[in-house]
């Protein structure tokens, strides 16, 4: 704990340190003071945490229903080479293609509100999902699925005892990485007819050329995802520890 302490305030120092002299070589209204923008963001904490909270939820949303979608299809185009094979071109046709382009699409269909904008995110994370799982799942040698059987072992066991723990270590990287991507996604899904969420708040802090909250917001999804991918961090250290 005080090893992961002791990396955040240097990393927050560090950042401190380049944003100050970034200020002082561009010398540029855009670029504000680091400090200010703390002060700044400070004055308006109750508006950020709102904004904050609103994108926090959509993404612990489109996370519970990637794991609950993803999770189970990972394992079966592993165990049925059937569907790998019907299923497997397009999840490789579909992976590389930047998401946010469909959030027209999203919005013909589901309107303008919430929901368009969690299936975006929901999109971005569950390819991920689907493809780690699979891999991972395709890593266990078939001589462990030998001895679970030689112990009459049943399916459920099977999933409980060997498939479950040798996912896990894949499906944290896969969330990490996607998460990333996803609050990269926030600022595009969230500036159409959205009121609340740090993509809005920093697209309208820029309209108004009020760079100090621009940036205050630009920082609270730096911290968000700090927090996501601590919070990655701690399961993995509670439930791989077989690793």
């Amino acid at each position: 704990m005080k090893r992961k302490i002791g990396s955040l305030i240097v990393g927050v120092v560090s950042l401190l340190f380049l944003w100050q002299l970034l200020t002082l070589l561009t010398n540029n209204r855009a670029v504000p003071n680091p400090f200010i923008t703390l002060k700044r963001g400070w004055e308006i904490k109750e508006q950020l945490l709102l904004h904050t909270g609103a994108s926090t939820l959509r993404i612990m949303i489109s996370l519970l229903l990637s794991l609950l979608f993803g999770v189970p299809l990972g394992i079966m185009f592993s165990r049925r080479s059937v569907a790998d094979k019907l299923f497997g071109p397009l999840l490789y046709f579909l992976y590389p293609l930047p998401k946010v382009a469909f959030l027209p699409v999203f919005m013909l269909f589901f309107g303008l509100g919430n929901t368009s904008k969690v299936l975006l995110i929901f999109s971005i994370i569950s390819i991920q999902v689907i493809v780690s799982i699979r891999d991972s799942v395709n890593r266990i040698p078939e001589s462990y699925y030998q001895v679970m059987r030689n112990y009459h072992s049943s399916k459920v066991q099977e999933l409980q005892f060997l498939i479950l723990p040798a996912l896990l270590p894949g499906l944290l990287a896969s969330l990490r990485i996607s998460t990333g991507i996803s609050l990269a996604s926030l600022f595009f899904a969230e500036n159409y007819n959205t009121t609340y969420g740090l993509g809005y708040l920093i697209l309208s802090a820029w309209s108004k050329m009020d760079y100090e909250e621009m940036f205050a917001g630009i920082l609270m999804i730096g911290f968000l995802g700090y927090l996501l991918f601590s919070f990655f961090d701690f399961l993995e250290r509670r439930v791989c520890r077989y690793q």
